[in-house]
């Protein structure tokens, strides 16, 4: 399957990296993030809208090639596709087709995670890689980079919360 990326080593792109440890192994910690369910950890963080839900997944979420649109509670979407799997270790994707202020920002995104070793557990790196319109670089990355690292980082803790009590809470 041929992918047409977003972003070119050329592009003058906007980076927001976080990331956070967890007590999971690297494989625990990728199997349960990558599919995670979105509406139950992005929730909104002003002023951003929380996902509402999921809509057109072609496949499931485990592999390069499938689409879906994240559709959010303004009621605005966006068409994701999964990039890149390396199983167990990191994979990424990308976000276009924005039907709210991101339109007017950026030409899209792409997400990338990484799960590293870290001693008995798992450092967790989170890009997302905005590429700006031409003028708008400025704004996203000032005024609006300050906002969506918060956003990241709310979301980021909230996989993590909720992949390690998975873990913990046996399946019946």
């Amino acid at each position: 399957m041929t992918i047409k990326l977003l972003i070119s080593a050329a592009d003058n792109t906007v980076p927001i990296s976080i990331q956070q440890r967890s007590s999971l192994t690297p494989a625990d910690a990728f199997r349960l993030i990558m599919p995670i369910d979105l509406p139950s950890v992005f929730d909104a963080v002003w002023p951003f809208p929380g996902v509402r839900s999921v809509a057109n997944q072609t496949e499931s979420w485990d592999h390069v090639g499938p689409t879906r649109n994240p559709q959010f509670e303004d009621g605005s979407q966006a068409d994701e596709q999964l990039t890149e799997c390396v199983e167990g270790m990191s994979f990424a994707y990308q976000l276009t087709g924005f039907t709210n202020v991101l339109s007017r920002l950026a030409v899209g995104v792409r997400g990338e995670w990484n799960f590293n070793p870290d001693g008995d557990g798992t450092l967790i790196r989170w890009t997302y890689e905005f590429k700006p319109l031409p003028g708008r670089r400025w704004i996203v990355a000032g005024p609006f980079a300050l906002l969506w690292r918060r956003y990241m980082v709310v979301a980021l803790d909230r996989m993590v919360q909720w992949s390690e009590a998975a873990v913990r809470t046996p399946v019946a």
